[in-house]
């Protein structure tokens, strides 16, 4: 076999892997990484990069140190759960950086954060006056957590005694042209009454759709169309 069909071949079969160990780890490798998880995702998409190009090294070598990791991963989330101290060990814990509106400079620079990165991640929550904050925690994933004061927390119709329906996840019935068919399905309704709905005589009309969605209370539909984003 030559070399570049190795290339390919090796760049194919660790996609695959990296693909197959990410779905196993679940989410938390991209939505909340802690920093054994840091550490293992390197490790891992390193190894898995030497493996599609490196063609003298056998490739079981390479598979036997992806699962080494992929194991050692497994094995921190499994006993991290298994009591508060062992999470405490592997995961750390959060650190307060501002409690009952006092800053603790202490433990800002205990987790080795500016001061000036602090107001950054601050604004980025939408507090550009840290006099508002009450509590400030820096979590385990490197996410802040953010509670106002009570004078500056937002008023919400429970606080204003109003009553409100329930909340409701927001149904697409066209998304880009294409009919969300199991949207479709579950609403009960059928092709037919949609295209009539949307005012569209052939489905190939609903290419100028980028966004369809209906108002059940006034029964009829929100349509977002494609020229609408055309800017002469």
């Amino acid at each position: 076999m030559s070399d570049i069909l190795k290339v390919v071949v090796f760049s194919i079969s660790s996609y695959v892997v990296l693909f197959v160990l990410a779905k196993i780890l679940g989410k938390k490798q991209i939505a909340q990484l802690s920093f054994i998880d840091y550490v293992v995702g390197i490790s891992i998409g390193s190894i898995a990069a030497e493996m599609a190009t490196e063609t003298e090294q056998p490739f079981y070598h390479f598979l036997i140190a992806m699962g080494i990791f992929f194991i050692f991963d497994l094995l921190v989330s499994i006993i991290g759960r298994k009591g508060p101290f062992l999470k405490k060990l592997l995961q750390g814990k959060p650190t307060v950086i501002i409690e009952e509106g006092k800053f603790n400079y202490k433990n800002l620079k205990k987790i080795k954060i500016t001061v000036d990165e602090f107001i950054g991640m601050a604004r980025s929550k939408n507090y550009f006056d840290l006099q508002k904050i009450e509590y400030a925690i820096m979590e385990t994933s490197g996410n802040m957590s953010i509670m106002p004061k009570s004078e500056n927390a937002p008023l919400t119709p429970s606080d204003m005694k109003i009553d409100t329906p329930p909340s409701k996840l927001i149904d697409y019935f066209v998304v880009d042209g294409k009919i969300s068919k199991d949207i479709l399905e579950k609403s009960g309704h059928d092709e037919k009454w949609l295209l009539n709905g949307l005012h569209v005589k052939v489905k190939k009309d609903l290419n100028n759709i980028v966004l369809a969605t209906y108002d059940s209370k006034n029964r009829n539909f929100i349509v977002h169309y494609k020229d609408e984003l055309i800017k002469d």
